[in-house]
């Protein structure tokens, strides 16, 4: 078990794909972790897929089609079973390599892409899955450590003068465009990095949740390295 993640009081640490789905959040406890050490050869993996463009799903007839050692078989089986297991459950996974995602360099003062801190939104109830099985991983903060950024005041000055319309329309405005989506964190914020090979489960914002969604961001790439990503 990781004492970084078993003693945080944003996660609870699971030992199981059953317990990791029902496991119910509360408090302030928003994320859940399948902490797990997986055996098998990830790199291996990564190195015989082709990326198309910065972003390449790849299917499971992908994977089934590679020829690989015994240590990427492993890694393949691993990938595969956790594939079924979330479409089993009634999720959508999908296996990305990853070059680099689409930056949001529109305005200095504030980001809307992945790699800014933010929660994701649905208007039904569910939840983000996610598990880095190679390069760098996925961060979390706690929500105690970020401030949504249309609350600081010189954000959501600028913010009003980009906003072309009536004051009631405000509210709406910073919502179609994901603006109130994202946070910036405190001074003294400690992210944690998700880690390797770890299944975990997010709280998002919808209309029945009964916890703060949890407030993530894609990590930057290591240079000359893909990631290899399950989510859903």
């Amino acid at each position: 078990m990781n004492n970084t993640f078993s003693d945080n009081s944003q996660i609870a640490t699971v030992s199981t794909f059953s317990e990791l789905v029902q496991t119910n959040f509360k408090g302030e406890m928003n994320a859940l972790c399948w902490y797990r050490n997986l055996d098998g050869d990830f790199n291996e993996i990564v190195a015989r897929l082709s990326i198309k463009g910065n972003i390449t799903e790849v299917y499971p007839e992908d994977l089934i089609a590679l020829q690989l050692s015994e240590k990427g078989n492993t890694a393949r089986e691993i990938i595969l079973n956790d594939i079924q297991l979330l479409t089993d459950f009634g999720a959508s996974p999908s296996l990305n390599l990853l070059k680099c995602y689409e930056r949001d360099d529109e305005f200095d003062f504030i980001s809307t892409d992945v790699y800014s801190f933010h929660v994701d939104r649905s208007p039904i109830a569910t939840d983000t899955f996610l598990c880095t099985y190679h390069g760098a991983a996925s961060d979390i903060i706690a929500n105690s450590q970020a401030e949504q950024k249309i609350l600081i005041p010189e954000i959501r000055t600028k913010l009003k003068e980009l906003h072309d319309g009536p004051d009631e329309e405000f509210e709406s405005f910073l919502e179609e465009n994901y603006f109130d989506l994202h946070y910036q964190l405190n001074q003294d914020a400690t992210p944690l990095n998700l880690g390797l090979g770890n299944l975990w489960r997010l709280a998002v914002d919808h209309p029945k949740q009964q916890v703060l969604p949890c407030i993530h961001r894609a990590p930057i790439e290591n240079e000359g390295e893909y990631r290899l990503l399950l989510i859903c």
